[in-house]
């Protein structure tokens, strides 16, 4: 397609670079970023995406090289991806709550030659800087003399034809199974997320509210159709739930990605209702298990559609359920896209009918090239069919029905088993939250000298309530069978989570072991 043609669901392959300078052409005063009281136009955005690929190539940087950034959600955040894009350099987005020397690995496997930083980042990584061996930049301006305003370069930069199989961006995964994986993304799959939100509403009068992390594939499926289409985005460096209200209804937003938890916090407010909530078309959650209660409670308060995403930020297949079509299936993940295949496998890699429990596997249009410099991970996350069709493996089981809607069990390696018997951590948990005392719980696996593992609980309480550990324990046990029964519960403050909701099980587990050993 030309650059200056309207994209449709049937356009051929283009890039979100080129469509943000047909936007500067054609719209170049409407609004393409703002956050909290500064506001940056499809113009003014393209000319700093210019300056980011001068500045780049300036550098040395070619198509093909990469820089890394790890900062909190910000302007300048924007339009460092896009600008690095347009000069075909490669984006390794990284998350500022990992490790100093988790971020030292994750830039060395990257290949960054240069690093953006903003200022909480600079001083949580100055025990490693020693050891790092590239350029260091400050996206806030905090670093003297090493500033993304001093960096960037007014020479106009030189065209780069950005091919499809070109890598976009390497996002890493969240590390909560071990050592994080960069998983590499071409342009080509990610113009997909584009033309995929035309069905979904994204366009040219679209208010999009972000508040989960760029560095997050999460945020960018709906960061890249909203500035892909020429829509407005509404940044939150933090999340807060207050906040993101009062947002939503000053900038009159129409599309939102959230996860479940933050749905939770937001849902939970006692002045939830206050807000004028009624320019909502579509609102998107992904990323981690979300309950068919609350999602019952959004549909049931708040305007708009309500989508859910069941996906892996490899690629491998994704579920739709627009839970608004379908309330009598809120405790499923939907069915496959159009396009993609999906299917359940047994321990042996064989393929089980509808109605049985086995490993999730599938397979898209938009699948990841592999795993960066892990070419024995990418082998292990692939299963083929009979015919040599790739597939991802999710790590998930779960179970399709007769009408091909998915049912998520569990984690494969949160499955428990105890005394021979499989035991879904889900299912525990699905109970432990109808105590009317907690605000939220999760089930995990511990050593057990008499059967294996055996599950143990870990909850919150409810701001106003007062139930003890051992009360909401026999509760639960006479809610359930023998073999389901938890070994003890632990009432805590808060659960541990990764920075886009996901419960960090490994890290329950291992403060578990750590405290407790293994028990009888």
């Amino acid at each position: 397609m030309t650059p200056s043609t309207p994209v449709t669901l049937e356009s051929p392959y283009t890039t979100l670079p080129a469509l943000v300078a047909v936007h500067a052409r054609e719209r170049a005063e409407h609004p393409a970023l703002i956050q909290d009281d500064r506001q940056v136009s499809y113009r003014a955005l393209n000319q700093t995406v210019d300056q980011v690929a001068a500045a780049l190539q300036r550098d040395g940087l070619k198509p093909g090289d990469s820089i890394a950034i790890c900062a909190s959600n910000s302007i300048a955040y924007a339009c460092l991806f896009i600008g690095a894009l347009r000069a075909g350099v490669v984006v390794a987005p990284l998350a500022p709550s990992s490790t100093a020397d988790s971020l030292l690995t994750m830039i060395a496997d990257s290949g960054a030659q240069l690093v953006f930083v903003d200022q909480a980042v600079d001083q949580a990584i100055e025990s490693v800087k020693s050891r790092l061996h590239v350029t260091l930049l400050s996206l806030d301006d905090s670093r003297p003399q090493q500033g993304f305003s001093q960096w960037l370069c007014d020479a106009a930069p030189q065209p780069v034809e950005l091919a499809p199989e070109l890598p976009f961006n390497i996002i890493y995964s969240s590390g909560t199974t071990g050592e994080p994986k960069g998983i590499v993304q071409s342009h080509g799959m990610r113009w997909s997320h584009i033309q995929r939100g035309i069905a979904f509403g994204y366009g040219p009068e679209c208010v999009t509210l972000i508040s989960t992390p760029l560095y997050s594939n999460t945020t960018l499926v709906s960061f890249l159709p909203t500035l892909g289409l020429g829509g407005t985005l509404v940044l939150m460096a933090k999340f807060d739930a207050g906040k993101y209200l009062a947002l939503a209804a000053e900038h009159r937003v129409t599309h939102t990605m959230l996860v479940p938890v933050q749905y939770q916090r937001i849902m939970a407010r006692d002045d939830f209702d206050q807000y004028d909530l009624s320019s909502f078309q579509v609102k998107f959650s992904t990323s981690a298990p979300f309950h068919a209660e609350l999602k019952a409670d959004i549909l049931a308060r708040w305007p708009g559609g309500l989508v859910e995403f069941y996906g892996m930020t490899e690629g491998g297949g994704s579920c739709m359920l627009p839970a608004h079509q379908y309330p009598d299936k809120l405790g499923t993940v939907g069915k496959p896209l159009d396009g993609h295949d999906m299917r359940v496998i047994d321990e042996d890699g064989h393929e089980l009918p509808a109605g049985e429990i086995g490993e999730v596997v599938g397979h898209s249009p938009a699948m990841m090239t592999g795993y960066l410099n892990k070419p024995e991970k990418t082998a292990e996350a692939e299963w083929f069919d009979s015919t040599g069709k790739r597939f991802i493996r999710t790590g998930d089981v779960g179970r399709f029905d007769e009408e091909g809607f998915l049912t998520l069990m569990d984690r494969r390696k949160d499955m428990i088993i105890s005394g021979g018997f499989n035991i879904y951590p889900s299912d525990l948990e699905a109970v432990l939250r109808q105590h009317p005392a907690l605000l939220e719980a999760t089930v995990i696996g511990v050593q057990s000298r008499s059967w294996g593992e055996t599950p143990v609980g870990y909850a919150v309480l409810k701001s106003d309530a007062s139930d003890s550990a051992d009360n909401i324990l026999q509760w639960f046990n006479q809610q359930v069978g023998k073999t389901q029964r938890l070994n003890r519960l632990i009432l805590t403050s808060e659960l541990p989570r990764s920075a886009i909701g996901k419960v960090l099980k490994r890290e329950l587990r291992d403060a578990f072991q750590a405290e407790f050993g293994e028990l009888d």
